[in-house]
């Protein structure tokens, strides 16, 4: 079900192409993952760029979260490093037919409040994703789910509404994670923000001090393989250049989402080795207001046609990037045949700029003069620079293009709360696959769907999601997804810019730590021991 990305790492360059750092003049070759660890260590500490505004995993759908939470709480089943699924906290998980799926658990599985999970657990947990008053980031997955009912002492039995090839796969994300009945219940309002999470991973919640640092215990009554590491301190770095500091200095012995612009200063240190892993990931441009000028397609057409993305890649991404004229990663297709590949990837819009074109567009559209407002943060340089470089290309071809600074912290908020999107037509959105299929990123423009910030709406579009939806098997689905593709690149609704790596830097003190985007499901903090 998840086979794509793997046969894609088996031979990384010819899916994402060895980025390259124009300053340092050397490659960035795309690793499967780190050296494993030699042994345990007491401590290690892990710098992130923002603090989780809470780790409700019913809320967990952005990086600072899914970075401490794959640790703590784990789901049914599990994405692996590779990008595989395995099965988690279900032993084995089977669909006697389309519309069913059984989740048999593993015996004596321990919650990190003393408590053993049984299949009330599941039940509750799941039921808290389909709450409409939790307003969970994660209950589009469940809009196909008529019932969640307890089968047997370890069973569960989800019975669908109708065929879903994408439930099955994000019950490895936190869509499918299992906490405590009893230890939720007990914490009410407060679960998330204070006090344990009673979860079931290899390390359970220790101290948060609120705007300082999120400590994590090793959980020794853990179900699977121990924790290398007795204990893990995540600090909260919102400056760029206090992160690189940070680590360079080993205040820091590691850290994903490493700041483009410090890729030269950490390669070059001596002080650790900066890794790259395929991300499944890309970097766009979120239309979040159809609305008012961008409501015509030809305006749209006219900023992607305007934009300079290999300069982009070069400043923006410190080279290690592939500017790209397509949404979806290249490495997602890589499970398709070569005409379904083709369809997909084939004939999409170029990714070089036109800009006499787009000034014909905005022409046509009588756009001229036509105000944006894109938002920008000082998170790091793959956002700012992007930021500036859509308001250098619309300022270009005839737009008034202005920026609105968010704070990092608040930078979150643009995913999940519409009051913070008022006033923006435009913000970078880095988009990172959950799952290993194409639709995970093209079903968020159905007609409702949780990012579905512009609003958009098509029938057609729409019948397609729900067709793809609906088939099992892996190449007839992927041909349909293709067709989903060719339109969101037809309307453009996001302007793709680059396929961007994920990075990890470690110290010389640790390993182990995984270097795919399986970190934001995968309980990878349990790997990272000591280097020597």
């Amino acid at each position: 079900m998840a086979t794509a990305a793997l046969t894609c790492l088996a031979a990384l360059p010819a899916c994402s192409g060895p980025p390259r750092d124009p300053g340092a003049g050397g490659e960035f070759r795309l690793l499967a993952g780190t050296p494993a660890a030699r042994g345990d260590i007491d401590s290690f500490t892990w710098a992130v760029y923002a603090e989780p505004p809470t780790l409700d995993y019913t809320a967990a759908f952005d990086y600072p979260q899914n970075t401490v939470l794959s640790n703590v709480c784990e789901s049914l089943m599990r994405w692996t490093p590779g990008l595989t699924m395995e099965p988690g906290l279900a032993r084995k998980a089977s669909n006697p037919d389309h519309e069913t799926w059984v989740y048999d658990l593993r015996a004596g599985v321990r919650f990190h409040n003393g408590g053993t999970m049984t299949a009330d657990d599941v039940v509750y947990s799941l039921g808290r994703q389909r709450d409409p008053r939790n307003a969970a980031a994660w209950a589009q997955v469940f809009q196909n789910v008529a019932s969640v009912r307890k089968t047997g002492p370890l069973q569960v039995t989800v019975r669908l509404k109708r065929p879903d090839s994408q439930f099955p796969q994000y019950m490895a994300t936190a869509a499918g994670v299992v906490a405590s009945k009893a230890g939720v219940e007990a914490a009410g309002r407060d679960y998330g923000t204070s006090g344990g999470l009673d979860c079931t991973g290899p390390f359970r919640l220790g101290a948060w001090r609120k705007g300082q640092s999120i400590e994590l215990d090793r959980f020794d009554g853990y179900w699977g393989r121990k924790a290398k590491s007795r204990k893990v301190v995540f600090r909260i770095l919102t400056d760029p250049s206090a992160r690189t500091n940070a680590l360079l200095s080993g205040e820091a012995d590691g850290g994903y989402l490493i700041p483009t612009e410090s890729y030269g200063r950490l390669r070059g240190s001596g002080a650790g080795s900066l890794y790259f892993g395929e991300g499944l990931t890309t970097v766009n441009v979120d239309v979040t207001d159809m609305r008012g000028p961008l409501g015509d397609v030809r305006v749209r057409r006219a900023l992607s046609l305007a934009l300079d993305r290999s300069g982009f890649v070069r400043a923006g991404l410190g080279g290690a990037g592939t500017s790209t004229g397509s949404i979806t990663p290249r490495a997602v297709w890589a499970g398709a045949s070569e005409p379904t590949r083709s369809a997909a990837l084939d004939g999409l819009p170029s990714a070089k700029p036109d800009i006499e074109k787009a000034k014909a567009l905005i022409k046509q559209a009588g756009a001229t003069g036509k105000t944006l407002t894109v938002a920008t943060s000082p998170i790091g340089q793959d956002v700012s620079l992007l930021a500036t470089a859509v308001q250098a290309a619309g300022t270009r071809i005839g737009l008034n293009m202005r920026l609105r600074t968010i704070a990092p912290n608040a930078f979150t908020a643009l995913f999940t709360d519409p009051g913070a999107r008022e006033g923006i037509d435009l913000f970078p959105y880095t988009s990172y696959y959950n799952i290993s299929d194409p639709l995970d990123l093209l079903a968020n423009f159905r007609t409702g769907a949780y990012l579905n910030f512009a609003g958009y709406s098509d029938r057609r579009y729409d019948g397609l999601v729900d067709r793809a939806t609906a088939v099992y098997p892996r190449e007839p689905r992927m041909r349909i997804e293709a067709e989903l593709q060719r339109q969101a690149a037809d309307e453009v609704l996001w302007i793709p810019v680059a396929e961007w790596p994920t990075s990890v830097f470690l110290n010389k003190r640790i390993t182990g730590a995984p270097t795919t985007i399986a970190y934001m499901y995968y309980p990878w903090a349990a790997d990272v021991g000591a280097a020597k």
